[in-house]
């Protein structure tokens, strides 16, 4: 199907519209609220909770017997805080570091998970469950009122995020300074951390435990690369997010036997990859044109040095020298010479090169900045 023919289609299909604005919604959601996991450097904090979220589905069905998404949320949302909170608790009562916290809540918590859904497979209701769609996620089995709940918790998310911006600004950057200040510093952890935790739970059933954390971080990282202001930052992620979301969509859409999910994270990954590359300031394109030409100004620094160190000797800094008594020295070469002939530094008349007063204007005062760099070292 053709770019025309899936917009008609999005606008009359029920399940794909569905689909596509709750994978959008997603996507702005967890852009939005993981830039602030990334900046805490607490990148394996979505994989920890969306791991730790499976078993309150498994025990929610457990409780239930029977399939209830309502239900689900709340006992991913009742476990993932659980985990988190331990998570906290084992990082500031032990001498443990974060990563190890967050590595043995995942672990227990899946373990434990995985556990009880080989029970739960054994049991004779087993095929009513569909817990496997929270495992790898389902985009297809999202329902309108799905979507309203992800828009209300986005827009409880931006209120939020708007109340109390100065402070969460201050938090992430310099928590010793925010606490200084009379601020709670332990309720506005908690109060991101619980956002973040709802976030992921949103997404189990579109995406899955296994490849939510991915959803929560891509944006936020190729958001990362394109700016050093937080609040470009979180619309650089909620728009990179919900473009994941919307093309990941289209892309499962058109093809037989892809699923959505996956293709998200795809695509969110396309979208870093870009942004690790192309980005003006970070990018590592620009970061080599940029080597280049430091290089090469450096080049053009130390034979103009030189020239400058062979025309001070004599009184009339024009007169001709030799273009073979440079060709000993390291920074020399041909090409150079055409530069500094271009910016009319030197003139060149055949195998004889002569400085300018603009040039040696130039050399003294790179020569002087040497000589004051040297000094002060």
């Amino acid at each position: 199907m053709d770019l025309q023919e899936y917009i008609e289609l999005v606008f009359t299909d029920y399940t794909l519209r569905t689909i596509t604005l709750g994978t959008a919604i997603l996507g702005a959601i967890c852009g939005m609220l993981g830039s602030f996991a990334v900046l805490r450097k607490q990148s394996l904090l979505g994989d920890a909770i969306s791991h730790a979220a499976l078993p309150g589905i498994a025990i929610a069905f457990l409780v239930l017997g029977t399939k209830n998404s309502a239900a689900f949320l709340l006992g991913a949302l009742v476990s993932g805080l659980i985990g988190t909170f331990w998570i906290r608790g084992i990082t500031r009562k032990t001498h443990l570091k974060s990563d190890t916290a967050l590595g043995l809540i995942l672990s227990l918590f899946f373990g434990f998970g995985m556990l009880l859904l080989t029970y739960i497979q054994k049991q004779p209701n087993a095929n009513q469950a569909g817990l496997e769609s929270y495992l790898f996620g389902q985009a297809a089995t999202l329902l309108e009122s799905d979507v309203w709940l992800m828009i209300i918790v986005t827009g409880i998310s931006l209120v939020i995020l708007l109340l109390f911006w100065k402070e969460l600004k201050l938090l992430l950057f310099d928590p010793e300074y925010t606490k200084t200040l009379g601020f709670n510093t332990k309720f506005l952890d908690i109060l991101i951390t619980t956002f973040i935790v709802v976030a992921i739970v949103l997404g189990l059933q579109t995406v899955g435990v296994v490849l939510m954390s991915a959803m929560l971080l891509a944006p936020a990282a190729a958001a990362r690369q394109w700016t050093n202001n937080l609040a470009i930052m979180v619309i650089l992620a909620a728009i990179f997010g919900a473009s994941s979301g919307v093309l990941g969509t289209a892309i499962s859409a058109s093809h037989n036997n892809l699923s959505t999910g996956p293709v998200i994270v795809l695509v969110a990954g396309a979208f870093v990859l870009i942004s690790f590359v192309f980005s003006p300031g970070r990018g590592l394109l620009f970061r080599e044109i940029r080597f280049r030409k430091n290089r090469n100004d450096l080049q053009l620094h130390k034979t103009l040095s030189f020239m400058y160190d062979i025309a001070s000797t004599h009184e009339d800094i024009s007169h001709p020298h030799a273009i073979k008594i440079l060709n000993n020295f390291q920074g020399f070469t041909r090409k150079s010479l055409q530069k500094l002939e271009d910016k009319n530094y030197i003139k060149v008349h055949g195998n004889m090169w002569s400085m300018t007063a603009s040039g040696f204007h130039t050399a003294a005062n790179l020569y002087n900045q040497l000589v004051k760099a040297e000094e002060d070292e």
